[in-house]
């Protein structure tokens, strides 16, 4: 019997690496920090509480503005309806504040929205009969495929294991970021021992207004311009990276592992005995 060999996910274009930033709150200050993303190549996702941005009167963005960030290429996202951490919910309104978050802002995007980022405590500090398991099982049960957590950042550039407690790599105030920038954008994934060559990712957060608040837009800017422009970076919003990622993991494997069929609908990309090969939908692939 042949010996197995570790299959590693590449990104698109066998890119090594991907890089996505996560903002919250639905503040005007979005579309100058949009405005930066663009500039840079980046991608981001923005997420929004439903009760503030569909409402004329508050002091957020609204339909056009978000329209706006969906045509170039970035993510809407929920928020909580009325920005209310879950666990410390009952069970129902932690139902309540997802679902009307979702179907709110489904409505007047016109397209379906997935991915979440939690809101205040998020799930650090559970109490009124709620914890973790139940709020991921109702995120899961109304179809929400991801959430960020926080309170936490891991700097590390690590996917999830729990698509429901998607740890982020750090905040963009960190005082380590460019450090951790640095030693990103060092890694040589396909030179490293082989059982340590899986696909890195750094993921960043924050809030736009806090650029605004402390006067500091350069830093955001210093942050896109050391990260853009790299071959081996794949781009991508929250919910690009998730379907991709998914996508991947449902490549059917032959039991001799000679055999891979890709049953999506995109093209997916791996790396197996030090060779990166693409599989396109519907395609089976003999090693």
């Amino acid at each position: 019997m042949e010996k197995l060999s570790y299959r590693f996910l590449r990104f698109p274009e066998g890119m090594t690496k991907a890089v996505t930033f996560s903002y919250d709150d639905g503040s005007m200050c979005d579309i100058k920090l949009c405005d930066i993303f663009d500039r840079f190549g980046m991608k981001a996702t923005f997420n929004v509480n439903s009760s503030n941005v569909l409402d004329p009167e508050s002091n957020t963005i609204h339909l056009p503005e978000m329209e706006q960030l969906l045509k170039r290429g970035h993510e809407i996202a929920i928020h909580g309806y009325s920005h209310k951490a879950h666990a410390a919910l009952a069970p129902h309104e932690a139902v309540r504040e997802t679902l009307e978050d979702r179907l709110g802002l489904e409505r007047a995007l016109g397209r379906i929205i997935r991915g979440m980022a939690y809101p205040d405590s998020g799930i650090r500090r559970p109490h009124n009969g709620n914890n973790y398991e139940t709020v991921k099982a109702i995120l899961e049960s109304l179809g929400i495929a991801y959430a960020r957590a926080l309170g936490a950042d891991n700097r590390e550039f690590t996917l999830p294991t729990d698509w429901h407690a998607w740890m982020p790599t750090c905040h963009h105030k960190c005082e380590e970021v460019f450090e951790l920038i640095e030693r990103f954008l060092a890694i040589d994934v396909d030179s490293r021992y082989v059982s340590d060559r899986h696909p890195r990712l750094l993921y960043i957060w924050g809030h736009s207004y806090e650029f605004r608040n402390n006067n500091n837009w350069d830093r955001i800017e210093e942050i896109c311009e050391k990260l853009s422009g790299k071959e081996n970076v794949w781009y991508a919003t929250n919910i690009q990276i998730y379907e991709y990622v998914k996508a991947y993991e449902s490549l059917v494997i032959s039991a001799d592992s000679k055999m891979i069929y890709n049953p999506t609908l995109i093209t997916l990309w791996f790396n197996t005995m030090g060779k990166t090969y693409s599989i396109a939908p519907g395609e089976t692939l003999t090693l």
